[in-house]
Parts: structure tokens; sequence; C-alpha cells
């Protein structure tokens, strides 16, 4: 196997203090703003919801030669029109999908009546914007018996607040089944311990993602929702790597300390863990630069995500793994590379490690 280092031995978990006290850095600025947004008279809210989030109006509009999804964009943004979701059929090429925010201030949609007005409202706003393109075919006309026209309007709906919210708290069901199955996976597989800390580094990835989307206003819509989810399986996978390789040294290495025999294992799966991330968070970062805007959010959710996950492996999940080992152990953790008299070893801890044969 292609190894990038040789012999390494960095002090991960000696500098612990410093990553949890940046991690802690970042959380609180991201509550900070989250909470100062919504304080401040006129402020924002906390978080940048999309359609899908806070509601608005879908419009689908068919074309006789249809505008580039830059094009229709540029378009709506003049007519005022911000934030708005392009969406292209792939068995209907000329026709497009158009979500656009609540345009009423009100976002009190639960009648009937409420979601007729603000479907038509956002019906005008769009075609204002589509004017600007070309006129569309009025009333009954279409586009084959308009030969002046060039797009007509063939559906509008409403995505009122209170499914913005049944999405939200899906989106968050979803995440939290999730985590719920990977602590008992690894607590079955592995250890209550290697769970906790895995489980714990998890909510320290998402919990990091939502800060920055909270402190630079980057939108949230579904796509960052599995952005999120996939965070959490690359997180999850990472941190697995690294205690399959604590498991198998314990036996090798029963006379030093679980701090140093964690230790080794990070530098020695180090090589694996930057050519596996390198490689994803590249592949992303095309995405950030070359994705458009239709994929900002969710690349940028991925491309944080990613780099704060494979960080968090080392920062976060080890040192919470060794502390809890450690606590419910009651094993002595000193700060030394060579244990010293009196002091219990790795396999003094809370019970014995069983080999189990692991599929990569």
């Amino acid at each position: 196997m292609f190894n990038l280092f040789q012999n390494i031995h960095i002090d991960w978990l000696g500098k612990r203090k410093i990553f949890i006290g940046f991690s802690i850095f970042i959380m609180l600025a991201g509550l900070f703003s989250a909470l100062g947004r919504q304080a401040m008279p006129g402020g924002t809210d906390a978080f940048n919801l999309g359609v899908d989030f806070k509601g608005g109006t879908i419009v689908t509009a068919k074309f006789r030669s249809r505008p580039s999804d830059d094009d229709i964009r540029a378009a709506l943004n003049k007519a005022g029109i911000a934030d708005p979701v392009i969406q292209s059929s792939t068995n209907k090429p000329d026709e497009a999908l158009i979500k656009i925010p609540l345009i009423e201030k009100t976002t009190d949609t639960g009648t009937e009546q409420q979601q007729k007005e603000q479907v038509q409202t956002g019906r005008l706003s769009v075609k204002a914007a589509l004017d600007t393109l070309g006129p569309e075919a009025e009333g009954e006309a279409t586009l084959d018996t308009d030969a002046n026209a060039a797009y007509k309007i063939i559906g509008t709906d409403s995505v009122g607040a209170i499914a913005g919210s049944q999405l939200r708290n899906q989106a968050v069901t979803a995440t939290l089944l999730g985590l719920v199955g990977i602590l008992l996976f690894i607590a079955f597989r592995y250890d209550w311990t290697y769970a906790a800390g895995a489980v714990l580094a998890v909510f320290h990835d998402v919990l990091m993602v939502l800060s920055f989307f909270s402190i630079f206003q980057w939108e949230i819509n579904l796509t960052v929702i599995a952005a999120i989810l996939t965070i959490v399986g690359f997180s999850v996978n990472d941190s697995i790597v690294i205690f399959d390789r604590v498991r198998e040294n314990i036996p090798l290495h029963r006379t030093d300390t679980l701090f140093k025999i964690t230790n080794d294992s990070i530098n020695q799966t180090l090589s694996r863990t930057i050519i596996t991330a390198g490689l994803v968070i590249l592949s992303v970062l095309s995405l950030v630069l070359f994705g458009g805007e239709v994929l900002r959010s969710f690349s940028l959710a991925l491309l944080v995500g990613l780099t704060l996950g494979t960080y968090s492996t080392i920062a976060i999940a080890s040192p919470i793994a060794i502390w809890w080992q450690g606590k419910l152990g009651d094993t002595r953790i000193k700060e030394v590379l060579v244990p010293q008299m009196g002091e219990k070893m790795a396999s003094a801890s809370r019970r014995s490690v069983t080999r189990r044969p692991v599929t990569r």
C-alpha cells in the first residue's frame, strides 16, 4: 500500500486542548451569530432557509426555445426575486421548474384563500421576469397556436410554511436516527467508548457546518441535508479506521498506555486518512469553483464538513474515546510515552478486546 509517511511520531493527543479550544471557538461564533441575528431589531433569521424549508411558490414554464438556467436566474434576480431555484426535467427539456421564496410579508399560508393569493402573487412575479425573455402565450393560447409566444406557464403550486416545517422536522429526525444506528453498530462491533467518541465527533461536525452556514448566511435547502448525511458517514468511516487500528494494537503492545497506543494508531493511519480525504476534498472543491449556483450550498456544506470531519476524527473522536475509556475503566492515562510505576496499561482497560476480522 502506498504510504506518504514513514515512522512519524506526532503527539496528536498532547495537542487535544488546542484542537478542542478551536472547535469551541467556532461553535460559539456560530451560536452568537444565530442568536444575534434574531435578537437585533430588523435582523435576519438565524439561518438562510431556502424555499424547501421556508415555503414559496413553484411555477412550471414551457419554452419554445428554453433559455439557460443562468439566463432565467438573471431575469428573476432583475425582477427582485432573490434565491430562485431552477430545475430541469430530463424527459421534458423545454420545461423549467422555478421555485421562488414567499413574496408576501406574511408567512401564514394555512387557509386555502391565502395559498391561492400566494400562488397568484408568485406567478405574476415570475411572469414579469420571464416577459423580459419574450412574451407569454396568453389565455387559452399555446406555443403551437401563438407563433409570437416565447413561453407558457403551464402550472403553479404553493409550498407553504407548514410543509417547510414538516421537511425540517423530517430532516432532523433522519439525522438523529442515523446517529443512533451508528452508535449501536459501533458499540456492538467495538466498544461503547469508541461509539461515544465517533457519535460526539459527528455531532461536532454537524454543529460546525451549521455554524459556518449561520455566520456566512449560506442558503440551507434539502441538498444541504443530503450533504450533512454524507458528512456523517464519511466522518464515522474515518473514525472506525483509527479505532480498528487501536483494537489491533492493544494486544500487541500491552505494556504501553492507551494514550500512546492511540497516538501511534493515528500516525499509522495518517497516510490513508490524508490520501482518502484529500482526493474527496479536491473533488468537492471543483464543485465549489465550477458547479455554479445550483450546487453552491451543497458543495460548500460538503467542503466544510469533509474537512472538519477529517479533523474531528483525530482531534475530537480519539480524545473522547480515550477519556471515556479512562473514566469507565478506571484507567489512568498520563501524558507520557513510557508508562510509569503504578500506571495501568492498555491491557487493564475496562474489558478485554476480542479480535474480529474486519472487512475493509
